[in-house]
């Protein structure tokens, strides 16, 4: 069977279930923060699909890396997840988790690079901008970036709004060369 099939399927009984009960915002958190586990930490993946490594200590492994305070929810889901020997799946499992909640909540990812760091009245302008475009909430990335000189870039769904200097002087030079 396909890994994005499965992943998909675990990820939305988990989804359906924690909505049932009321917990998906938790379980958003704590798959965000597996996520991030298994991206900082590559040794995480290769300790879990250890064979040798008993089911037991995978789950206290998994739950730590879920984040303090893991929900019961949660915990019963990673017990089905190595019951079934597919932990090699579970860090696409919490991807396609975020990405399924993120749909349903109608949340949407955005960034803004900028040349020096802004005011948190800057950054919740623009926030507010994406939101009432988008008709949704956003969950917003600030950056700072000395090589845009100046401006800032503006990146959300499909959209990107590129008003830095760097940029506007590369179009500039471009049409000098015509």
């Amino acid at each position: 069977m396909d890994l994005g099939v499965i992943s998909v399927r675990y990820a939305r009984a988990l989804l359906k279930c924690a909505t049932g009960l009321k917990l998906e915002d938790q379980v958003y958190k704590e798959m965000q923060t597996l996520s991030r586990s298994f991206l900082e930490v590559p040794e995480l993946r290769f300790t879990i699909d250890n064979p040798m490594l008993p089911k037991d200590k995978k789950a206290k492994l998994i739950a730590t890396a879920c984040g303090d305070g893991v929900c019961d929810l949660t915990k019963k889901f990673v017990d089905l997840v190595l019951r079934d020997d597919r932990e090699k799946t579970l860090q696409f499992m919490a991807a396609s988790y975020i990405t399924l909640y993120r749909k349903q909540k109608n949340i949407i990812r955005g960034s803004l690079i900028t040349a020096a760091p802004v005011s948190k009245e800057t950054e919740d302008r623009m926030r507010k901008m994406v939101e009432n475009k988008t008709h949704g909430s956003v969950e917003f990335n600030t950056e700072v970036d000395p090589k845009i000189i100046g401006g800032f870039i503006l990146e959300y769904d499909t959209y990107r709004m590129d008003a830095s200097v760097k940029t506007k002087l590369n179009n500039i030079l471009i049409q000098l060369k015509k």
